[in-house]
């Protein structure tokens, strides 16, 4: 009845090694890094950073690759990379410098921002030409049957459905400050993504939201913008954020991209938006055509990246993007699941000694499938930064419950009196646990494996969103942009795996269960 682990633990060790290599093999040496929030204006914005980039290392004939890590989240992860030195440089707004980065809404002007910013050793360009604030936006039918035109005149539809961002809602100059400084009663709130709220207004869902004043889905859905008239929204003039050592030890660089302060009108901006929200272009073609306007090949290489929003830094078919994201997708789950169950088999075993131990552990374990992923993502990243770390150390844990519970489960239900004949024999300690409890336990045990393997292929595509890759990547830029193309470039790999790992997990079963309990339910 022992189970072959001398094969299956080989086995194991060759499929750790293979993911090992692949999340950790330095993938491009000596590069910059560009990253970006989740909106398609800082898409843009960071693609016309990274080829300006990319424009000046040809130019200067220097070695470095331009690396981006587009769409990794808010404020708080794009600038906490920032500063954990996984970014070099990424488009930032004055307002937010201020209000969030910084919280001292009293700093207006570029020169007192970048005093405070060299305590933090980061520093910021001059603005790049636009501002891009927040405001108020409804649709026509609806401002013209409640005489709508400024933010006031809301006090006249207190029961107004208000679709507002989710950090929007969180912002020190956001949803709630603004009831505040216009004296006014909370409105029926719907949280949601920016982009998905466009739709939402336009399908008469909800009455209000939050736009941004280059948005180009105002002028295509014929929205009407209220007018700030107490002025409460600062200044969101575009700048690029970037830490002081890399401009200071690569001048020519800073220098060229500061050649784009001013480069941008409100109107261009606009304009740039709707090529990617309404034409829908590529970002690295609206990035190119832009620079190559500037002033006839100003910044534009040669050879334009594929689209930034699906990781391409160079020319490539989609299946080696498609590979790429598999590889990490696969490293994540993987290693993650590797570790789970080499701490959570053993743990399943500590639990399943007595009751209290088992109601301990379990509870423990369950406590941490209660925390939501993406609350657990941000907490880790002050202690881990962002990427693959925190990532991993999410999966890991969420992977936990189903495998200690599994095994303490699985190792309780055998037949006390098969346990009492084994003993009789003289099988005890070791023994007993190899040769009697796991192989019957063992088919319980690995159904847990499965449905954490599952499970964190499904969690992964979380990781996005502190930029750990995977197919989480074109799923959140799809959510960003509305882009169910893209989100199905995601979506539909990520279930294939799914069902890869059931495939795989059926095939251990059938080969590793001993034959005499083959027949047997799990």
């Amino acid at each position: 009845m022992e189970l072959n682990f001398k094969g299956s633990t080989l086995y194991a060790a060759l499929l750790f090694g293979l993911t090992f290599f692949f999340g950790f093999t330095p993938l491009y040496a000596n590069s910059f890094t560009v990253g970006s929030k989740v909106f398609t204006e800082n898409y843009i914005l960071a693609e016309i950073i990274a080829q300006t980039m990319e424009s000046e290392i040809k130019n200067r004939q220097r070695s470095e690759s331009v690396d981006r890590k587009i769409g990794l989240g808010g404020t708080g992860i794009v600038y906490q990379a920032l500063l954990a030195r996984e970014i070099d440089v990424y488009p930032e707004y004055t307002g937010t410098i201020s209000e969030e980065i910084l919280k001292q809404p009293q700093l207006k002007n570029i020169n007192d921002l970048k005093t405070a910013l060299e305590t933090k050793g980061l520093t910021i360009s001059l603005p790049l030409g636009f501002n891009n604030t927040y405001a108020i936006a409804t649709s026509r039918r609806f401002a013209e049957e409640h005489d709508l035109k400024n933010i006031s005149d809301l006090k006249k539809v207190p029961r107004a459905r208000f679709g507002i961002s989710y950090e929007f809602a969180q912002r020190k100059d956001g949803y709630y400050a603004m009831l505040s400084h216009y004296k006014m009663k909370d409105f029926f709130v719907r949280r949601m993504e920016h982009s998905l709220a466009y739709e939402a207004l336009a399908a008469n869902k909800i009455d209000l939201m939050e736009i941004y004043s280059t948005d180009a889905k105002v002028k295509k859905l014929d929205l009407v913008v209220l007018e700030d008239d107490q002025k409460f929204f600062p200044d969101y003039f575009a700048v690029l954020l970037a830490r002081s050592d890399f401009a200071e030890k690569n001048p020519d660089i800073w220098h060229r991209l500061r050649s784009l302060e001013g480069s941008i009108s409100e109107n261009k901006m606009i304009e740039l938006n709707a090529e990617k929200e309404i034409a829908r272009k590529s970002f690295a073609e609206i990035a190119r055509s832009f620079l190559i306007s500037l002033d006839g090949n100003h910044g534009a290489p040669e050879t334009p990246p594929l689209d930034s929003a699906q990781y391409n830094r160079t020319a490539a078919p989609d299946t080696s993007r498609i590979w790429f994201r598999t590889k990490e997708h696969a490293f994540l789950v993987s290693l993650s699941l590797f570790a789970a169950v080499t701490l959570g088999i053993p743990l399943g075993l500590f639990a399943s000694r007595s009751a209290w131990l088992t109601q301990l552990v379990l509870l423990v374990t369950g406590l941490i499938q209660t925390v939501p992923s993406l609350a657990l993502l941000c907490f880790l990243i002050p202690v881990l930064g962002i990427g693959k770390p925190p990532a991993f150390i999410a999966l890991f844990l969420y992977a936990l419950l189903p495998i200690v519970r599994n095994t303490c489960v699985g190792i309780q239900n055998i037949d006390k009196r098969l346990i009492e004949s084994a003993q009789t024999l003289g099988l005890v300690g070791f023994r007993l646990l190899r040769t009697i409890k796991i192989p019957l336990a063992f088919r319980t045990i690995l159904a847990g494996i499965k449905t954490a393997a599952v499970i964190n292929v499904g969690t992964a595509t979380l990781a996005a969103f502190i930029g750990a890759g995977g197919y989480g990547a074109p799923i959140v830029t799809g959510l960003a942009l509305n882009d169910v193309t893209l989100i199905l470039r995601g979506a539909i790999p990520a279930a294939l795996m799914a069902l890869g790992v059931h495939i795989f997990f059926e095939i251990l079963d059938r080969t590793f269960t001993p034959k005499g309990l083959q027949g047997l339910s799990q």
